[in-house]
């Protein structure tokens, strides 16, 4: 197959690389360009292991194609926070006992930060639905709904950054 040189935005770098018409973003993020915190679960886009952020909206990056994802903005977990300095999100998961294996964390932590991005308010309807692309086998949903209200609650009392 024929490689194309494309360039990618992965949480706010540039990247140029070649790709496949076949590769998906999952690899290309995993393998190519070492954001290996984007998990890579079932292949299928059943589990949300693998979600990212593209142009602010969660996606499923076992199921696209790379080629798809050119000239986009791309956030993983790798840019949501830094150890120095959490997300709320991530301070709230950890104050809420909203981890367990960590396995799922990363794409559901995207994908809250999606919902929070677009309603600073979400109710707990809200918060199920937007992380109900994301399967958890260790907590339950309990804690990661008590955690993305903390996290809400945080940033719009100015106790939160982004």
């Amino acid at each position: 197959m024929i490689e194309r040189q494309i360039e990618l935005r992965v949480n706010g770098q540039s990247f140029t690389i070649l790709v496949k018409p076949q590769d998906l973003l999952v690899d290309v993020l995993r393998d190519q360009l070492g954001f290996t915190g984007t998990k890579k679960g079932c292949g299928t886009g059943e589990c949300g292991a693998c979600t990212i952020l593209l142009d602010g909206k969660p996606v499923n990056s076992c199921l696209m194609p790379a080629l798809r994802a050119r000239n986009k903005d791309i956030i993983t977990i790798e840019g949501l926070g830094t150890p120095e300095h959490l997300h709320p999100l991530q301070q709230a998961f950890i104050e809420n006992a909203a981890v367990q294996c960590g396995f799922c964390a990363p794409g559901m932590l995207l994908s809250a930060k999606a919902l929070l991005d677009a309603n600073s308010h979400p109710t707990e309807t809200e918060i199920r639905q937007a992380i109900s692309g994301n399967l958890c086998r260790c907590t339950g949903y309990a804690k990661i709904v008590q955690a993305v209200k903390a996290a809400a609650q945080a940033m719009t009392q100015g106790d939160g950054n982004p």
